[in-house]
C-alpha cells in the first residue's frame, strides 16, 4: 500500500477511472446528434432564431475538433464558422469589440467562433499583446455588452475546454511527429506552452469576471476528445429551445424522357485511378 493510500481517510471511495470511449459506440451517439443538430437548424431557419457559440480553451484542448463535428452534417449557410486572424494595423485601432460585432448572427443562423474577443483575458495578456489596462477594461464592459447582445434576441452559449497539463503534452508531442498535424503547431503553440499557470491565472479571473446570468460559462474537460465532443453538443442542443418541425412527406418527381439526347463518351476526361474504380 502506497503512502498516499495509508494517508486516505477509510470512508473516502476513489472513482475508478472511466475508460476513454470506443469509436463505434461515439460515432453511434454522434449519429443521434447529428440528427438533432439537423432538426435544430431547421427549427432555427424556421423562426428566424439568433444563436452564438463561443469556444475558448487551453491549446490542443479540441476547439477546432468539436466544431468540426457540429457543423459536418449541417448547412454551412446556417452554421457559420468565424476564426478570425491577428487583427490589421485598421483593426488594432478600432473599438476592441468592432471587428467582431460584424459576425453576430441575424436571423435563422448560427454563429460559432473558434476564440473570440476573449483572446484579450487569456492569450493577448498573457503573450503580452496587451497591456494590464486594456485586459481590465475589457473585463469590466464584456458583461454589459454581452447583455446588449441576448437583450437583441441572441442566444449566447460560452464554453471553456480544459485540458490537463499531461494531456496538452501528449497532443503537442503528436503533432511534431506526425504530418498529418505537423500544420497545428505554431510557433505561438510552443511559446504558450511555457505559460500553463499565467493562463490558469487568466483563465480564472475571465470565469469570474464574466459569469453571467445572461451569458453564463460552461466547462467541458475534454481529456478523452469523444466523451468531451459528446457531451458539449448534448448540452448546446439542451439550452436551445427548438422543437422538430414535422417531416415532409418528400417523393421524388418522374425523370424526363431522353428522346433524341445521346449520352457522351467522358471516359478520355476521367481522373487517374490509382485506387481502382467502382466495379
Amino acid at each position: 500500500m502506497s503512502k498516499k493510500d495509508k494517508n486516505r481517510p477509510k470512508s473516502a471511495k476513489v472513482a475508478a477511472p472511466v475508460a476513454r470511449m470506443k469509436r463505434r459506440a461515439y460515432e453511434n451517439e454522434m449519429r443521434h446528434l447529428h440528427g438533432e443538430l439537423v432538426a435544430m437548424q431547421e427549427w432555427v431557419k424556421a423562426t428566424k432564431a439568433k444563436i452564438c457559440v463561443v469556444f475558448e480553451g487551453r491549446d490542443t484542448a479540441g476547439k477546432g475538433g468539436t466544431i468540426k463535428r457540429i457543423t459536418e452534417r449541417v448547412s454551412p449557410r446556417v452554421f457559420r464558422v468565424v476564426a478570425l486572424p491577428t487583427p490589421t494595423e485598421r483593426e488594432k485601432s478600432q473599438m476592441y469589440a468592432q471587428r467582431y460585432v460584424a459576425h453576430f448572427p441575424a436571423g435563422g443562423e448560427v454563429v460559432i467562433f473558434d476564440r473570440s474577443w476573449y483572446n484579450r483575458a487569456g492569450v493577448e495578456p498573457v503573450m503580452g499583446f496587451c497591456t494590464p489596462e486594456q485586459t481590465e477594461r475589457f473585463l469590466q464592459t464584456v458583461p454589459a455588452w454581452e447583455k446588449a447582445m441576448t437583450d437583441s434576441g441572441i442566444l449566447l452559449l460560452k464554453y471553456w475546454l480544459e485540458v490537463s497539463a499531461e494531456e496538452q503534452t501528449r497532443r503537442l508531442e503528436s503533432r511534431i511527429h506526425d504530418p498529418r498535424k505537423v500544420w497545428k503547431l505554431s510557433d505561438m503553440d510552443l511559446k504558450s506552452y511555457t505559460h500553463w499557470y499565467d493562463y490558469s491565472r487568466a483563465r480564472d479571473e475571465m470565469l469570474a469576471r464574466t459569469d453571467t446570468a445572461w451569458a453564463p460559462w460552461y466547462v467541458a474537460n475534454t481529456d478523452d476528445k469523444k466523451r468531451a465532443r459528446l457531451n458539449i453538443i448534448s448540452h448546446l442542443l439542451s439550452q436551445v429551445p427548438y422543437e422538430p418541425l414535422k417531416t415532409r412527406d418528400v417523393k421524388l418527381p418522374r425523370r424526363q424522357q431522353a428522346d433524341d439526347y445521346q449520352e457522351t463518351d467522358l471516359t478520355a476526361r476521367h481522373i487517374p485511378t490509382p485506387f481502382g474504380e467502382l466495379a
